[in-house]
């Protein structure tokens, strides 16, 4: 199973790039050069920096802190085999 899903991601990895490229727009003489834009033209071409910037970072912070709970989590138990294996061979020595 594991073994099909990584030959499916490796397949869509590399063919991705080629259904991602679009052909470039042509442009006229007019386009060529920048022209600044004092306001946006249409209310929908807007795109709210603020909530998509917060978003990322929340989004960072509770992967963050499940990365960290997932190893506290290990590492509890790591020292729990840790003090049973102590016990069984202090018990082996008597």
């Amino acid at each position: 199973m594991k073994r099909i899903f990584g030959s499916i991601l490796i397949t869509l990895l590399l063919v991705a790039p080629v259904f991602a490229q679009q052909p470039a727009p042509k442009t006229t003489a007019a386009q060529d050069g920048f022209v600044p834009v004092d306001a946006p033209l249409n209310q929908q071409d807007t795109i709210p920096a603020p909530r998509l910037v917060a978003a990322a970072y929340g989004f960072i912070w509770v992967v963050l802190f499940g990365y960290l709970w997932t190893v506290r989590s290990r590492l509890g138990k790591v020292e729990r085999e840790m003090e049973a294996v102590g016990r069984r061979v202090a018990a082996g020595r008597k």
